[in-house]
């Protein structure tokens, strides 16, 4: 049965949306601006709705348009895994490894086993995203990513996962000198710490339920994109909470940030790594008997 959404108009829309303009999209597309603009007017017609309002200087997605574009990504990104299953079936090797890690760990403790990977010369694009909280394992239950590294075991949904301990990583409360808290009588309690915002990363879960940890019910929050700036706005005296030790150890030996104590210390989290216990791609398999054990990984948690 013919249908008017296809995956290039899909691929339209997603490009328009991101890039701000049909003449972006048309620029990223490798595609003339008149094409784009046919593709669009084709797909309002078929589909009897609009898509875009045009009354002002841009054209902005109307609900209906914003409906389908979010609920067309989807289409896409399983277009797209498709496609990499293919591949990795006809080859030896995948195409493409994606290696998805929690926030909580600086990206730099990839470097190291990635860089050893490239220099064997093999042919696989190697992509790394961030996640955050309940983020890691949405990524890869939904397999927008194919290994993951840090995830926690509080969010861990139900599946067919292999997974390996990387570690404990410990927290501390910390606040910048020049906040109220800073000269607070210690241990805080609750009603001290209520007063100000906790400057919290914002999950990056699309399906499973979103995380939060350390925050009080009544407490206002200030929302990052991920740990680095929930660091920097902690250590700008904006907000208050609980910060992996290992990331702040410099900045609470120069000051910068000072390390107090609650009256509910926050456990250690175990850390682990995890994939899809049927993948057995070589890539994979390669990255993931390096990373369970990379001194790069396990001996920053241990700081």
């Amino acid at each position: 049965m013919h249908t008017a959404i296809t995956i290039d108009a899909l691929k339209v829309l997603d490009a328009i949306d991101r890039k701000g303009s049909f003449a972006g999209a048309a620029a990223e597309l490798f595609r003339v601006p008149s094409a784009i603009s046919y593709t669009v007017q084709k797909l309002e017609e078929d589909l009897n709705v609009t898509l875009f309002d045009r009354s002002g200087h841009r054209a902005v997605l109307t609900p209906a348009g914003r409906y389908l574009l979010e609920e067309g990504r989807t289409l896409l990104d399983a277009a797209e895994n498709l496609a990499h299953s293919t591949r990795q079936v006809a080859q030896g090797w995948e195409t493409r490894l994606r290696i998805g890690f929690n926030s909580l760990l600086p990206a730099e403790c990839l470097f190291p086993a990635i860089k050893e990977f490239c220099a064997m010369g093999i042919p696989v694009d190697v992509q790394v995203t961030e996640e955050v909280f309940a983020g890691t394992w949405d990524a890869l239950q939904s397999r927008r990513v194919d290994l993951i590294i840090g995830a926690d075991d509080i969010s861990k949904p139900a599946g067919n996962f292999t997974c390996h301990i990387l570690g404990k990583l410990a927290f501390v409360f910390a606040v910048s000198p020049d906040h109220p808290l800073a000269n607070a009588e210690e241990p805080l309690s609750e009603d001290d710490i209520c007063r100000f915002p906790a400057a919290v990363a914002a999950d990056t879960s699309r399906s499973l339920p979103a995380g939060h940890a350390g925050i009080f019910q009544r407490q206002r929050t200030l929302t990052g994109t991920n740990i680095d700036h929930k660091i920097a706005m902690q250590k700008a005296g904006l907000g208050v909470g609980w910060l992996p030790k290992p990331r702040v150890k410099e900045l609470l030996a120069s000051g910068q940030l000072v390390e107090k104590q609650v009256c509910e210390p926050r456990q250690p989290v175990a850390l682990q790594a995890a994939r899809h216990a049927d993948d057995k791609g070589k890539a994979l398999i390669w990255f993931w008997q390096k990373l369970i054990d990379d001194p790069a990984v396990t001996d920053w948690l241990d700081k």
